[in-house]
């Protein structure tokens, strides 16, 4: 499931609806996405007639106090943000040129076959999906990798999204942490349950991220994450369904980075000094003559101090280098030796 090697998580740039009714423009995105140093770009593979109905009342409508979609019907909204299925090979093919892994979330059966024509290398699960058992389990019966997302899920839910796949032959799953909001609040991200379903599903697991920034993805990193999925786009001030809650390039870079920097930075619990500190290794205190002293003067805290760097005996034996006489001359900066003592 990677296009390259790397240390952190395989970082998904979600698309989504950030063409804003341009392929020139999705195109850019994805030029921008393979800049940025991200592994995979991902679109959505549906229709406003294959996701819903042409019906106007308020079951089919979002609710009137959504930040970004009040009132929209469904039918509205989704004509405005999907991909047209002509679309698909191009950015698929720029995508595998570029040396991202390309691939999609199919919304109905019709989706799986036109996405199976098109090659893809592996499929996700979209959050409000995970009770679409029959599509999840045709996904899994393509035998591609597959990611589900478990925003709106009950462990219930998941379990039986989990079992679904097993059941169509998928061998390859990951789950991902979602708060299905948007924008969502960091508050709300709950990453403890990536651990969670790890242990009690026997899957990978990874975040779909719809917050604000990059700060929670940074932490599902270091908590195991093996994917991470964000929406991108080029300019949140161009406008669009999801633009609010997108990355732009220059910070899905950042986000690739510091995933790295996370995962690199759990190391080992077994090491605790090492190399890399070996500098200050030799800058911790000891003890040194603060004042010059001649053979027979008698040390003290006036003459002996605890001060950086190390050279000289351990500043725990100050107590018994107090009192004793010193068997040679010593200049102020002569590390503190039981040599040097009577």
């Amino acid at each position: 499931m990677t296009a390259t090697t790397r240390t952190g998580p395989m970082i998904v740039a979600e698309i989504s609806g950030n063409h804003n009714g341009s392929l020139e423009r999705a195109l850019e995105i994805v030029r921008a996405v393979a800049a940025a140093g991200a592994h995979a770009v991902k679109i959505q593979t549906y229709t406003a007639d294959t996701i819903t109905l042409d019906v106007d009342s308020p079951a089919f409508r979002v609710s009137d106090g959504h930040e970004l979609w009040g009132n929209r019907t469904l039918h509205d909204l989704y004509s405005e943000a999907y991909t047209p299925w002509e679309w698909h090979k191009p950015i698929f093919d720029l995508a595998k040129e570029l040396g991202l892994l390309a691939f999609s979330t199919p919304f109905d059966e019709t989706a799986v076959d036109f996405l199976e024509s098109l090659e893809v290398p592996l499929y996700k699960i979209a959050s409000l999906e995970i009770v679409d058992l029959p599509l999840i389990k045709q996904v899994a019966e393509t035998g591609k990798p597959m990611i589900l997302s478990v925003g709106t899920g009950s462990i219930s839910e998941v379990a039986d999204a989990v079992e679904a796949a097993r059941a169509g032959g998928a061998t390859d799953i990951t789950l991902l942490a979602c708060t299905s909001s948007y924008p969502a609040l960091p508050d709300d991200a709950n990453l403890l349950r990536m651990p969670t379903m790890k242990a009690m599903f026997d899957v990978k697991v990874g975040l779909s991220d719809h917050t604000m920034g990059i700060g929670v993805s940074v932490a599902a990193a270091a908590l195991g994450a093996t994917v991470i999925e964000k929406h991108v786009t080029l300019r949140r001030a161009d406008g669009g369904v999801d633009s609010a809650f997108s990355l732009e390039p220059e910070e899905l870079k950042q986000l690739v980075d510091e995933c790295d920097a996370a995962v690199r930075a759990l190391g080992s619990a077994s090491e605790w000094a090492s190399s890399a500190e070996n500098e200050s290794l030799r800058l911790r205190p000891s003890l040194y003559i603060s004042a010059d002293v001649k053979a027979g003067d008698v040390a003290s805290h006036e003459n002996v101090r605890s001060v950086r760097p190390s050279g000289g005996l351990p500043p725990v034996e100050i107590d018994r280098v107090i009192g004793r006489t010193f068997a040679a001359d010593a200049a102020l900066g002569t590390p503190v030796s039981w040599e040097l003592l009577g």
